[in-house]
This record gives C-alpha cells, sequence and structure tokens, in this order.
C-alpha cells in the first residue's frame, strides 16, 4: 500500500487519479508524477514568449532596415538595436520561465512569480516611449 505522502503529492499535482477507484487494467500513478496538462500548457507558454520575441526581432530589423529615414540615423539605429536586445531577452526569460516552471512541477515547489514579467513590461513601455518620441522628432 501507498503511503500517505505519496497519495497527497499524486493528488495534489495530477490529475488526481489517486482519489478515483482502481480497476485491473488501469496502471497505478507513479508518486509525484506530473501530468502532461500542466507540461503542455508550460510547453504552449513558453512559445508564446518565444513568438513575443520573434515579434521584437522583425521590428527592430523593420525600423533599421524599412522605416523611413529619420531626421537622424543614430535615433532609428538606437531604436532597432534596443528592440533585438529586448527580443533576444524575451528569449531568455522565456526559456528560463520554462525551466522554472518545469522543476516547480517535478518537484513541487513554488512557481516563478510574476517580477520578470514585470521588467519586461516595463522595458516595453520604454521602448514603445522611445519609438514614440522618434516619430515627434521626425514630423
Amino acid at each position: 500500500m501507498r503511503s500517505e505522502r505519496a497519495r497527497l503529492l499524486t493528488t495534489d499535482r495530477t490529475s488526481g487519479q489517486a482519489d478515483r477507484p482502481r480497476t485491473n487494467d488501469t496502471p497505478e500513478p507513479i508518486p509525484g508524477a506530473v501530468d502532461a496538462r500542466f507540461t503542455l500548457a508550460a510547453e504552449r507558454t513558453m512559445l508564446a514568449w518565444i513568438r513575443t520575441s520573434l515579434g521584437f526581432l522583425a521590428g527592430g530589423v523593420a525600423i533599421v532596415y524599412i522605416a523611413p529615414d529619420v531626421t537622424s540615423s543614430l535615433i532609428e539605429t538606437s531604436l532597432g538595436l534596443v528592440m533585438v536586445a529586448l527580443g533576444c531577452a524575451v528569449a531568455i526569460t522565456g526559456a528560463v520561465r520554462w525551466r522554472r516552471t518545469l522543476a516547480a512541477l517535478e518537484r513541487g515547489g513554488p512557481i516563478p512569480g510574476p517580477s520578470q514579467v514585470m521588467y519586461l513590461v516595463a522595458a516595453i513601455v520604454v521602448v514603445a516611449v522611445a519609438v514614440a518620441v522618434a516619430i515627434v522628432v521626425q514630423v
């Protein structure tokens, strides 16, 4: 018979199959095993981070090569490089959060907090203000 701790771990971190009656053909869940839905959700979230990163990279390239000339090419190049750097930071942040989330799911620890997301939001706001200033300077 399984220990109470193993039953609680399985119940808390999986789909709750530990509480359902077992039939002879139903396999016993592994104590501490993570339900695939949680790992797939973490992977989808990581892919969303990657899509956001690609958007910033494309935006940075577009500012440098496609946008109409600004009064100063230094502003154009700087904004493009900041966008590309922000895209890289988004990709790295997404990968790190994904790894931490998977580790938390496997070990039962806390899920990563929102601090990284808040720093990223602040960086996006700064870039948006810089783009707005560049547009006003151009006019």
